[in-house]
């Protein structure tokens, strides 16, 4: 009977930390993207002086991005930077900013 607990014990550890990684993996490609954003809206969405993403929506981000990347919010440096993703790209690094806080 122990040892069966013990085994449960340890398959139930390995089930976390398999689960912990996946999640962890599936952050990494958001964060890897949005890490170009860092010199104007922080590592985390809340730059100084500049429109802060963190907390936003997935959606309100994406949109935004999209609007910059169609030129409808003009040819500055974030339509410049937005030409640059594409569409699952632009998804990636709004999701991230999402989950920020």
């Amino acid at each position: 009977m122990r040892i069966h607990i013990a085994s449960a014990t340890v398959l139930m550890g390995l089930c976390v930390s398999a689960a912990q990684v996946a999640q962890a993996q599936v952050a990494q490609p958001g964060r890897l993207l949005a890490s170009n954003c860092f010199q104007c809206h922080g590592t985390n969405g809340k730059g100084p002086g500049f429109d802060s993403l963190a907390g936003k929506s997935t959606n309100e981000i994406y949109k935004e991005l999209k609007e910059f990347q169609s030129g409808k919010e003009g040819n500055g440096i974030m339509a410049k930077h937005a030409m640059a993703y594409t569409d699952e790209q632009l998804k990636l690094i709004s999701a991230w900013f999402a989950t920020q806080k």
